[in-house]
């Protein structure tokens, strides 16, 4: 019997790359997707003609359990923090026969990490600290309670906790995700294109305060490599993955500091010409605020950590090109959105 994936966030970007890697490795697999109506639905099905398509949302949690009921494996991107459809998955997933325990791959977030600087209120400062998920994992799997993300975390792993023989779960925990997805819908990811973009809209670059913060970064390519292996890991009946407890997975592979890749965008888009200068204007949270939500802490507040588990276990291997490097056509897709290409093409001419 082929083994039967349920996923959700098919339409999403981490989702939707997560799905095209596993079906370009795994054809035979038996997929299923959630989507939310029939316009997502054809997007998926026009990519993927042999994957099954289940209608609805997260808060539909009868659905839910059951397509995890009828699943191996339930890889969960859809939303990291809505408590109803994780409670659900994880229903059933737990109503598997004792032979065939269910496994669950729930997508997190480094976000978990900027509880620090959210209670002190300070933004565009430094830390020192660094979260690593080997050495450190205790600490990563016990954080307190108020940190983002916190609250689904521990739902799935009270479930692994409690119920090690019916359900192995594993948490993926990605940073700054950057770089253009493969999936059937959103192909674009928010904090360094939502940079470029208000760069632009703004005529300078931008920082939060000092600017001195820092957060680890991966490329979708080399995260949907991770939720691969450990899909590969389940399949083998836990193989070389740990699980429950002690499968919580960093998904990292540099750091950069946020000041210094508002230079780097600021330095491109005056490069190609969308903007007088390369300077970048330091803003206050507040005011930072006001052109994005939560651009204070997706911008502003530190977010360290070292992937070790799944170079360790699964021998995750990042290889795509740097966020740096990213910039030149980050800058240009979203100087196309904003239509400013047009409006560049056209000076251009008449000079």
């Amino acid at each position: 019997m082929p083994t039967k994936l349920f996923v959700t966030g098919s339409t999403g970007y981490i989702g939707g790359d997560a799905l095209y890697e596993i079906v370009q490795a795994h054809p035979e697999y038996d997929v299923t997707c959630l989507v939310r109506n029939s316009d997502k639905g054809a997007k998926v099905g026009s990519q993927y003609a042999k994957v099954k398509l289940v209608y609805g949302t997260l808060d539909d949690a009868e659905l839910l359990e059951e397509a995890a009921r009828k699943a191996d494996i339930v890889l969960h991107c859809a939303h990291a923090d809505h408590e109803v459809a994780a409670t659900a998955l994880v229903k059933g997933l737990l109503s598997h026969p004792n032979e065939r325990p269910g496994y669950l791959i729930h997508t997190s977030g480094t976000g978990i990490l900027l509880f620090k600087d959210i209670e002190r209120g300070i933004y565009g400062e430094a830390s020192p600290e660094i979260y690593d998920d080997w050495d450190g994992i205790k600490t990563v799997t016990s954080l307190q309670d108020n940190a983002p993300h916190r609250v689904v975390d521990k739902i799935v792993l009270a479930a692994g906790r409690e119920n090690p023989a019916l359900l192995k779960t594993a948490i993926v925990c990605p940073p700054t995700i950057y770089g253009k997805g493969r999936g059937p819908n959103n192909q674009r990811s928010q904090q360094l294109p939502d940079l470029a973009k208000y760069t632009l809209i703004e005529k300078h670059g931008l920082q939060i305060g000092a600017g001195k913060t820092f957060w680890t970064n991966v490329h979708v390519a080399d995260l949907s490599k991770c939720y691969l292996l450990l899909v590969e890991a389940a399949v083998e009946g836990r193989g070389r993955a740990t699980w429950g407890d002690e499968g919580y997975y960093f998904t990292e592979n540099n750091e950069h500091v946020w000041g210094n890749l508002s230079k780097v965008v600021a330095s491109e888009a005056y490069k190609q010409g969308f903007i007088q200068s390369d300077e970048v204007v330091s803003l206050s949270a507040e005011e930072a605020n006001r052109l994005r939500p939560r651009a204070q802490i997706h911008w502003g507040a530190n977010s360290r950590c070292r992937a070790i588990r799944a170079r360790k276990l699964l021998h995750w291997e990042p290889k795509e090109e740097s966020i740096e490097a990213s910039v030149p056509e980050v800058v240009k897709v979203e100087a196309e959105a904003l239509g400013l290409i047009e409006h560049h093409a056209a000076k251009v001419a008449v000079s």
